[in-house]
């Protein structure tokens, strides 16, 4: 993830679904150790529900869509 979508990223997580600092320091300590996808770390810890998973990534998915043109 390019560095101003994932400071962008973390910033919705803290925002939107109101993470607290410890949780997103827990899952990037997580994700240095042992490489997988953040949302499906926050999930397994058991930090976010099935319908906020889904609510990540719609907007990552909508913040790197490529531009056809």
């Amino acid at each position: 993830m390019k560095p101003a979508i994932y400071a962008t990223f973390i910033k919705f997580l803290k925002e939107e679904l109101a993470l607290s600092n410890d949780s997103i320091k827990i899952v990037q300590k997580s994700v240095e150790e042992h490489p997988a996808p953040i949302p499906m770390i926050l999930w397994q810890y058991g930090l976010v529900t099935l319908e906020e998973l889904d609510r990540i990534y719609d907007w990552l998915h909508s913040k790197t869509k490529i531009d056809p043109s």
